[in-house]
């Protein structure tokens, strides 16, 4: 069997997971990287800060056979074509430096075109309108384009480009763009034209699975046989594989992803994003359902910058009982509201305080505020295809076991948490091997949570707490 190294990049940090051999199934590097805030709402990485890290975990691999790459998704920068060198900054999926253009252009009506096109909203957090910004502020970008050496991408691209020589990106990464047709696979010219972004400054679309060129590695020759978004890498990793397998990702943000087969599911009312889950080399893309709530973890470790709580043990039990029956709520909306709303003018709340509210009960209300958010999306998602009973979940939040017990009630589903897995990392490194499809390859160690009370009352409390939210910064 092959021993492989993934390379997951994510938004915090740069990790390198060995699948096969001694050290199978474990991280052997760990980098994390600066995140840069150089203006409200902007949200910035150093490209090669992350390309000297992703070197550094390469050669802490050792002996390795393949590799696979996991990306951020829709983070994107600019470089130049002839030298690799990077002319912008990442700018992070999280960056909101395009709000003001994104809302002319629903104001123009531009909504339908890219939701027919792209199967997805018109929205900051996605790439299109990110490159659109670097073209029209970046002088350089503009003097590179005329002489046919710019390079707009996602970080996978650069990365590739950097690494390997090859200019491509894969298709799941593309999907996250707004830019890519969903029905044929490839930039569409339309959405191109629509966001000002040339096509010949792309990079070519290709599977999930196949020839992405060599890395010298320790003095040898190593191959990139994938390269994959960091969810859709998580979706595989889970062992999701049939419609209807669902998994949670409770991360920065929390991301919900749900398996629909190999036919375009499109979400009747725009609540839930159809994208391309993976394409394996030789076969049709497998699609995928996808909604996610823009703050979990990052929700937590902003409560935790305030002083309210010290050390994570502190709030993985209360004695009191659920806040959102005492009338206490958070909304996570520190980045606006995500799938069902898809909006942006949203603020995070806390309602319900009083004078006895401690520190503790505002931490109670967070953690059941990002689980009741993620119900919302579930409920969504339930409301297209027949949806699992049993859902599994990963990310920093699902070692929380109020968390994980209050959203297996909220949700009235059985929650399987892996115990000590790298579930991004285990799906990039399955789709490196060649893993097939058909076998989920799930890491056997779990804990399972069970319903055990109803929170039917408290998520109608929370729906009103959410609606007090919404449209705040419009104001």
């Amino acid at each position: 069997m092959l021993r492989v190294v993934a390379i997951d990049q994510g938004t915090t940090s740069t990790r390198a997971f060995v699948l096969g051999g001694p050290e199978s199934g474990q991280i052997v590097c760990r980098r994390t990287h600066e995140q840069i805030f150089p203006a409200q709402g902007w949200v910035e990485h150093d490209p090669e800060e992350i390309l000297l890290h992703i070197r550094e975990c390469l050669e802490s691999a050792g002996d390795i056979e393949a590799i696979g790459l996991g990306n951020q998704g829709e983070s994107c920068l600019a470089w130049d074509r002839d030298t690799g060198r990077a002319i912008s900054p990442i700018l992070v999926w999280q960056d909101q430096r395009t709000a003001a253009l994104i809302e002319k252009m629903k104001a123009k009506g531009a909504g339908s075109l890219v939701m027919q096109r792209a199967g997805l909203p018109l929205d900051s957090y996605f790439s299109s309108s990110k490159l659109a910004w670097i073209l029209e502020n970046l002088p350089e970008a503009r003097t590179l384009l005329a002489q046919d050496r710019l390079c707009l991408g996602t970080t996978d691209a650069f990365f590739l480009h950097r690494l390997t020589g090859r200019f491509v990106t894969d298709i799941t990464t593309a999907s996250r763009t707004s830019l890519m047709n969903l029905e044929t696979g490839q930039w569409d010219e339309d959405l191109c034209a629509l966001f000002g972004v040339p096509l010949s400054a792309l990079p070519d679309i290709v599977p999930t699975v196949g020839d992405f060129g060599q890395v010298v590695v320790n003095e040898r020759k190593v191959p990139v046989t994938a390269s994959v978004v960091d969810q859709q890498a998580a979706l595989y990793g889970h062992g999701c594989r049939f419609s209807g397998d669902t998994k949670i990702t409770f991360g920065t943000g929390a991301f919900v992803l749900a398996v629909t087969g190999h036919t375009l599911h499109r979400s009747v009312a725009g609540e839930l994003l159809p994208t391309v889950a993976w394409q394996l080399a030789g076969g049709q893309p497998t699609f995928s359902l996808d909604g996610g709530v823009y703050s979990a973890a990052s929700a937590v470790n902003w409560a935790r910058k305030l002083g309210l709580f010290t050390d994570f043990t502190e709030i993985n039990s209360f004695q009191t009982p659920s806040a959102i029956l005492r009338r206490l709520a958070f909304v996570p909306a520190l980045n606006g509201l995500g799938s069902p709303f898809w909006d942006r003018t949203a603020a995070g709340i806390w309602i319900g305080l009083s004078l006895e509210t401690t520190a503790q009960d505002m931490m109670q209300a967070l953690l059941e505020g990002i689980a009741l958010r993620t119900a919302q999306v579930m409920d969504a998602l339930a409301a297209e295809i027949s949806v699992s009973d049993v859902l599994s979940i990963d990310g920093g939040l699902s070692v929380n076991e109020y968390f994980c017990q209050f959203l297996a009630d909220v949700l009235q589903k059985t929650v399987v948490v892996r115990v000590n897995a790298e579930l991004t990392s285990l799906g990039v490194a399955q789709l490196a091997r060649g893993d097939d499809e058909t076998d989920r390859g799930l890491p056997g160690s779990a804990k399972t949570y069970r319903p055990e009370r109803h929170y039917a009352e408290g998520r109608a409390l929370f729906a009103r707490a959410v609606s007090r939210a919404a449209g705040w910064h419009e104001s």
